[in-house]
């Protein structure tokens, strides 16, 4: 029986910064090393429909994008499948050429096919070269005439490990307009509704999807498949564990598909990572790729993971993200092409086996933030790993325009990652996190940003509480966090009114100067800075002209902390350029709020082995069904 791995497929929509993550008729060059495009004939006009596309007389279009090749690599690493088939159909007189890479993005030409009148044509191509990464990929050109690609796919006749479908769970706070919108487009791909058993949409927002227009037409649409649950606030972890009972519950799905709500699908995705799973050799985590919502070609996430030492997150290769690929597509980025192995993959898309549901749980009651790389953690450690899969990605709004270490879910970082340390790593009292804790308080101390280190102490004497805490403050912690700024007058946004605030030195614009101790100082001069700063901040009062009218502006790119220490009162616009906050410095403040964050650190590795004993003893409780259950029975 044959089995479709992969189809090729077009955008959903008429937006020209989609297409190079389809299709790229463009021709590159290489100028110093870097990706140069020498000629640009995209048009969209030439895009016939979801499978099918116009390649104009004596023109020559790659498949060999994001969404169109075939990540070979993944496949042979995670899967037992051994050859895949490649099938074209055309129409019109055209050459077609597949090509290969390797893990360092060279380029290799398999086959070579010249094609006339209505066509169909086959390339099996073999997976065992792939070990350290590699795609495979194909390129149509058209000869005197214009030639239509009708279609294509990559299959197997190896049957998969497993035949399950996925139950999908989607959780929403007052994102009704995107839920609506993700709905439609399911409604309107049979092929990702083939791999879907039910549709969770745990709504715990104010705003109801169910009230939104369009919502009673794609329900009818979508029949019995949609089921939305109304629940209390429970954040993330809250939406996104319903939906994991409720999977469990129904029995009809081996897998759960999580999905954010402020999202774009590509529903050929969902129908891939399901495929995926079905394949994998063991019980796989399978994870979508995050391009930006508002600036659809830029890829923010590939492969993340958790270091040890000072157990955090980041990108494998996080210098090199976000990516652009109007600026340079897969062909000519060979990081790309290398096999990147996660530790996590984020939950605003995430299919997970409910094998691993029965075997390590539920999420963890962290209302939002580390829950996603917690789960991924405990299920490694139970031989499950995770695969953030190419060519499996969805739109997000990303945190461009977001500062959320400064805003209410300063706690949920801190408390969240420390609990996931506590859980996880092997590091002797913490390793570094500690240290670097304490380091973050000292900078947003240094810049007069009160707000979130009261929030991070907080999260500190909570966690120190002991575990059962995070079910005690799971609905409670977020409201009563929100309810904190309105001690701290710098959460105040100033919205523009058409009168502008001015500051006594007026706005200040940096440029980077070599052995400027103020632009970004390392090292010795890192040091040094910090120790001048905080004694200052200790000793020196703010002057009654900085308190009257703010010091200086800055904008939120300029906005640094080793900057904004050298003045009393700063403007400083906000992250999604609404308005501006006014942080002002405050002795009494800095004082207790410096003495807090030694004593508090002290005590966390002082606690370190006992705290790390008791998360781990209550740790099958915290992610239970029973236990999630009777939170939800509770908040019904």
């Amino acid at each position: 029986m044959t089995h479709v791995l992969q189809n090729v497929v077009f955008p959903l929509e008429r937006d020209p910064d989609l297409l190079p993550l389809y299709a790229d008729p463009e021709t590159w060059s290489v100028i110093d090393e870097e990706p140069v495009r020498v000629s640009s004939v995209a048009h969209l006009g030439n895009v016939l429909g979801r499978s099918s596309a116009r390649i104009v007389a004596g023109r020559r279009v790659s498949f060999g994008t994001y969404f169109n090749a075939f990540p070979a690599s993944y496949w042979q690493h995670w899967t037992g499948v051994r050859e895949v088939r490649l099938t074209v159909r055309t129409d019109g007189p055209a050459t077609i050429l597949v090509y290969r890479s390797n893990g360092g993005g060279t380029k290799q030409r398999l086959e070579t096919r010249e094609v006339t009148g209505s066509a169909e044509t086959s390339v099996d191509v073999a997976l065992t070269q792939y070990s350290d990464g590699g795609w495979i990929w194909f390129d149509i050109v058209a000869d005197e005439a214009a030639v239509t690609f009708q279609g294509a796919e990559w299959t197997t006749e190896q049957e998969p490990v497993r035949s399950g479908r996925a139950s999908l769970g989607i959780t929403t706070f007052n994102k009704p307009d995107y839920c609506v919108s993700t709905l439609t487009d399911l409604a309107d791909a049979p092929g990702a509704l083939e791999v879907i058993d039910r549709i969770y949409l745990i709504d715990q927002g104010t705003q109801l999807v169910a009230d939104e227009p369009g919502f009673t037409e794609v329900a009818e649409r979508l029949g019995e498949r949609l089921r939305v649950i109304r629940q209390p606030n429970l954040g993330g972890s809250g939406g996104f564990a319903r939906a994991m009972l409720e999977t469990l519950d129904a029995g009809e799905s081996d897998f759960v598909q999580l999905l954010d709500d402020d999202v774009r699908i590509e529903p050929e995705s969902i129908r891939r990572s399901v495929t995926f799973g079905r394949y994998t050799s063991i019980p796989t985590i399978v994870g979508a790729h995050m391009f930006d919502l508002l600036d659809r070609p830029r890829l923010h996430a590939w492969a993340e993971v958790v270091d040890e030492t000072p157990f955090m997150w980041r990108n494998l290769f996080q210098e090199k993200m976000p990516h652009d690929f109007s600026v340079a597509n897969l062909r000519q980025s060979p990081l790309l092409h290398m096999r990147l192995d996660a530790d996590y993959n984020g939950w605003w898309m995430c299919l997970i086996p409910t094998q691993i549901l029965r075997e390590v749980g539920l999420s963890l009651p962290a209302f939002i933030k580390w829950d996603d790389a917690e789960y991924c953690l405990r299920a490694r450690e139970a031989g499950y790993p995770t695969v953030s899969l190419p060519g499996v990605a969805l739109w997000h709004v990303s945190w461009v325009g977001k500062d959320d270490s400064i805003d209410w879910q300063a706690y949920f970082h801190a408390r969240n990652r420390i609990v996931a340390a506590l859980l996880h790593s092997n590091a002797p009292a913490g390793g570094t996190l500690p240290r670097h804790s304490r380091r973050v308080d000292l900078k947003h101390l240094m810049m007069m940003q009160y707000y979130p280190v009261a929030l991070r102490h907080r999260a500190l004497r909570d966690l120190m509480q002991g575990p059962a805490h995070m079910w005690r403050t799971l609905a409670t912690a977020m409201p009563a966090a929100r309810e904190l700024a309105a001690d701290f007058p710098e959460t105040v946004v100033h919205r523009d009114t058409g009168v502008p605030m001015r500051s006594r030195r007026g706005r200040q614009v940096f440029k980077k100067l070599r052995f400027n101790v103020y632009d970004n100082p390392t090292g010795i001069r890192l040091r040094l800075f910090t120790a001048r700063t905080l004694v200052a901040h200790w000793f020196h009062g703010p002057q009654a002209e900085n308190l009257a009218q703010p010091e200086a502006e800055f904008g939120k790119l300029d906005a640094h902390w080793w900057r904004i220490p050298r003045y009393d009162s700063a403007i400083v616009s906000a992250a999604d350029g609404s308005g501006k906050n006014i942080y002002t410095r405050d002795r009494a403040k800095y004082r207790r709020m410096l003495t807090d964050s030694v004593r508090l650190h002290r005590s966390l590795v002082r606690r370190w082995p006992q705290l790390q004993r008791e998360y781990r003893a209550a740790l099958p409780d915290l992610v239970s069904t029973e236990a999630w259950r009777r939170r939800f029975e509770e908040a019904a």
